[in-house]
């Protein structure tokens, strides 16, 4: 295996092993390296390389032994099972986050103050002007975050600050991902004007626009054919 460095993604190894195993050079019933072995080997923590074997565990393709090590059970790709398994994952992280900032934007704008307003329009404007996945991820995380914040609420901020990881993460899948569908400028402007104005019922509405595109485009992918454009006429342009 070629070495992939120590800040790869837990992707990157996971690919290494596959290649190994559709090579053959892992067969099985057979014992692969250890974790030190391994992260040695492509150049990365033991705790990447235990993610790796974990998720490839999951799967039924490698089985971990207590005392033994690891064996390779399935020389099956498991490459579009695991891509299932993360676009699942990140569905399960939209729906909280629609529980969520629907009624964080509801109390937002009741409660906001003009300086919430300030932030949330800087904020926004980044998120705008973002491009790469890792940059509108963290954009979008921070928007959302700071409309929490401004609904005063401290148990709901710090369950929200909780899952913001797994949303950034979320959000970078969506962007690098071409079956899949985001919500654009215009419910997020939207959000923003309804918690200016101080209208809690226009805001929560908004909330749910800019969630419920991705919700019902992972639940294309997972659930049936992917959702065409046809299907989704009724979204405007600017907000796909």
């Amino acid at each position: 295996m070629r070495s992939v460095g120590r800040r790869s993604s837990v992707d990157e190894v996971i690919s290494q092993f596959n290649e190994q195993l559709t090579s053959g050079e892992w067969k099985p019933g057979e014992r692969i390296p250890t974790e030190q072995e391994l992260g040695a080997e492509l150049g990365v923590s033991r705790a990447v390389v235990r993610e790796a074997v974990r998720a490839l565990a999951h799967l039924g393709v490698l089985e971990s032994r207590q005392g033994a090590g690891t064996f390779v059970v399935s020389a099956a790709d498991p490459t579009p099972m695991l891509r299932q398994v993360r676009l699942a994952e990140v569905r399960d992280v939209f729906e909280v986050q629609l529980a969520y900032d629907v009624q964080a934007a509801r109390l937002a704008a009741v409660r906001r103050d003009d300086a919430d307003v300030r932030r949330l329009r800087e904020l926004l404007e980044l998120r705008d002007r973002a491009e790469e996945p890792d940059e509108f991820g963290a954009a979008d995380a921070d928007f959302h975050c700071a409309v929490v914040e401004a609904a005063r609420n401290p148990l709901l901020l710090e369950m929200y600050r909780y899952l913001l990881g797994r949303l950034q993460e979320g959000l970078q899948t969506l962007r690098s991902h071409g079956d899949l569908t985001e919500a654009g400028p215009h419910p997020h402007h939207a959000l923003l004007e309804a918690i200016e104005a101080r209208d809690p019922a226009a805001a929560a509405e908004a909330a749910r626009a800019v969630i419920q595109p991705s919700l019902t485009s992972l639940g294309g992918v997972l659930d049936g054919p992917r959702v065409t454009n046809q299907q989704n006429k009724h979204v405007p342009e600017g907000d796909r």
